[in-house]
């Protein structure tokens, strides 16, 4: 193995958090537009970024939405219903740490906003410093399944993305993180195994506490 760098998506991989994201477009459509959307309506749009997770519903559904006002109150929902219930993968804080003091480079490469990224990272008492690099849905035009946020991240930490492991908890991202030349870990946390190897994941994981060794190369 010996990764040079590790490439993290946010949302399932360093926190639990899909299940509010969800909740709270749920309640936006419900709020804004009277429509009750299920919350597995999301799932074929998770990693892809907020505009595509609540734009496709929307489209799927034929519900005409102002795209940004529809964010915007999707995540006046989710900073309040994250507040005291949001949760770190187990071993996320330790494996970053880890990595820095192993020498191995660490970016962040999500499709979220920052306001985003940097609410979640603040609920489990991360922040952007403890990373080398960040990158977020607004620094790349593309979203994923798109490279461009990966080779994006490695490019920031000085590194080809064939020396990266992305580890990812979506179908999209890790089809990302293989067109972008790196090799994939799963994190179960959203998808099943079987659909994450079969999207390009090289091995799957639990959590990134038995995410570590693999990823540490112990």
């Amino acid at each position: 193995m010996g990764f040079k760098g590790l490439l993290f998506d946010v949302d399932g991989v360093l926190v639990d958090s899909e299940v509010f994201i969800a909740e709270a477009a749920a309640a936006m459509f419900a709020e804004l537009y009277g429509v009750k959307v299920e919350v597995s309506e999301f799932s074929p749009f998770v990693g892809t970024g907020e505009n595509q997770y609540l734009g496709g519903v929307a489209d799927a559904r034929g519900i005409g939405i102002d795209l940004a006002t529809a964010k915007d109150h999707t995540y006046e929902l989710y900073f309040r219903v994250i507040r005291g219930r949001m949760r770190e993968v187990p071993g996320a804080k330790a494996l970053v740490r880890a990595c820095r003091l192993a020498g191995i480079k660490t970016a962040i490469a999500t499709s979220a906003d920052k306001k985003k990224l940097d609410a979640n990272l603040a609920e489990i008492g991360l922040e952007e410093a403890d990373f080398d690099a960040v990158v977020t849905g607004l620094d790349v035009e593309r979203k994923k399944p798109w490279p461009d946020i990966y080779i994006e991240a490695a490019r920031r930490i000085g590194l080809a993305p064939a020396d990266c492991l992305v580890v990812e908890d979506a179908v999209a991202g890790i089809q990302a993180g293989r067109a972008a030349g790196a090799s994939c870990a799963g994190i179960t946390t959203t998808f099943p195994a079987e659909l994450l190897v079969s999207s390009g994941a090289a091995a799957c994981f639990p959590d990134l506490s038995t995410l570590s060794p693999y990823a540490l190369g112990k």
